[in-house]
């Protein structure tokens, strides 16, 4: 039986949580919140989603369990702190994280949070910013046993446009961090190369749209590429600091695997000296100003 059939957990109501949430809720979904900062459950509790006092009360009641939550250090505290996710957990639930989690740490939570109580883990971490969140294209990596990806399917298919199961536990979070490489290299080329074009005359306006089908084109290039050429910035898609965030952790992954990224590494010092610039909170497209102030 789907987990889509019973009222589903949210926790986590962070930008992209309450993206999620909003979507859910159009979906017909019968919606627990809970977040650490009580009052930010308020709107969603108008849209239709039903507060719980406690994160106990939100375990206890939901097969499945949603995490949305900013870091490992997070999702740990959230999970195995005191009166966290593992107290309440009982067998044939499954937490669904969709955190930006560390893929080591992932395989650790699901073989501790088993072993404590017998909830299963999925490790789904999405692709996408807050617009496909809340039209429902968001991608999701997943990572887990065939049979609870197949349970959590038909809910993730809510918010997103494609579900890919990469494997066991943690997958799902490695092949997120391998879209973090390639969009953070990208995003970075993109900033130099419309600073680049202005210096020499051209209409950077017109830039996406003279290349769009080329080779080079992207998705990035046409929504991100705009934006930066006219220095528009809002609303907010995706953060300089989320992104810094997820190319820290390819690199400790690659440390500790033995692998190379001197190109990543060039990019998390850049997306850190953004971030300096009191720019960490900011939409990506900002990127553009690192090159041209």
């Amino acid at each position: 039986m789907s987990v889509r059939d019973g009222p589903v957990g949210l926790i986590g109501l962070g930008h992209l949580g309450r993206a999620i949430a909003t979507r859910l809720l159009d979906e017909g979904c019968a919606l627990l919140v809970w977040n650490r900062t009580a009052d930010v459950c308020d709107a969603l509790a108008e849209y239709g989603a039903e507060p719980t006092a406690t994160l106990g009360e939100l375990v206890e009641r939901c097969d499945a369990v949603l995490l949305c939550l900013d870091d490992t250090a997070t999702v740990q505290e959230v999970v195995f702190g005191a009166d966290g996710v593992a107290v309440f957990a009982a067998d044939e639930q499954i937490l669904v994280d969709l955190s930006a989690t560390a893929p080591t740490a992932t395989r650790w939570f699901a073989r501790e949070l088993a072993q404590r109580s017998g909830m299963a883990w999925v490790d789904a971490p999405v692709v996408g910013d807050l617009e496909d969140a809340q039209q429902g294209s968001l991608l999701a990596t997943v990572g887990g046993a065939e049979a609870d990806v197949a349970r959590v399917r038909p809910l993730l298919e809510l918010f997103c446009a494609r579900v890919s199961r990469m494997g066991e536990v943690g997958t799902g979070q490695a092949a997120r961090l391998c879209h973090a490489m390639l969009a953070g290299a990208t995003a970075l080329a993109l900033a130099e190369t419309i600073a680049w074009a202005e210096r020499n005359g051209v209409d950077t306006e017109q830039l996406a749209a003279a290349l769009a089908g080329a080779p080079a084109d992207s998705l990035l290039l046409q929504r991100m590429g705009t934006r930066m050429a006219v220095r528009e910035f809002d609303p907010l898609l995706v953060t300089t600091a989320a992104l810094r965030h997820d190319l820290d952790l390819a690199i400790d992954c690659a440390r500790a695997s033995g692998a190379a990224l001197p190109l990543v590494a060039l990019a998390a010092q850049l997306l850190h000296q953004h971030g300096l610039r009191a720019q960490a909170d900011a939409d990506l497209s900002t990127l553009i100003e690192l090159y041209t102030e």
